[in-house]
């Protein structure tokens, strides 16, 4: 199913309230997940969120990296918090991951 035009632009305007500052090619690849189609049923800045934490989860911290060595999921998880927000904050987001808050 293709994303619609409305979806595409509440997509694009949640990631510019969420991440002013985000690198273009980050921003590319966190559209991308929020137009998947698990995503789509969620408003668009739930989805931006969510495809935003995992991104950078994946691809600026040491999240996989702590899998391969044995750790559970939630226990690295746990220790990339501290990077993952990191990142949000270099790219100026208006909201950081909380490590107490409960994940989808």
């Amino acid at each position: 199913m293709k994303v619609s035009t409305q979806r595409r632009r509440a997509v694009n305007k949640a990631l510019t309230t969420l991440l002013p500052q985000a690198p273009y090619a980050d921003i590319q690849r966190i559209q991308t997940l929020a137009n998947d189609r698990k995503l789509r049923t969620l408003p668009a800045s739930v989805a931006v969120w969510i495809a935003t934490v995992s991104h950078v989860r994946h691809e600026h911290s040491d999240y996989d990296e702590l899998l391969a060595e044995g750790y559970d999921r939630d226990a690295a998880r746990y220790f990339v918090v501290d990077q993952i927000n990191a990142v949000l904050t270099r790219w100026r987001a208006t909201r950081l991951l909380d490590p107490e808050e409960e994940e989808e």
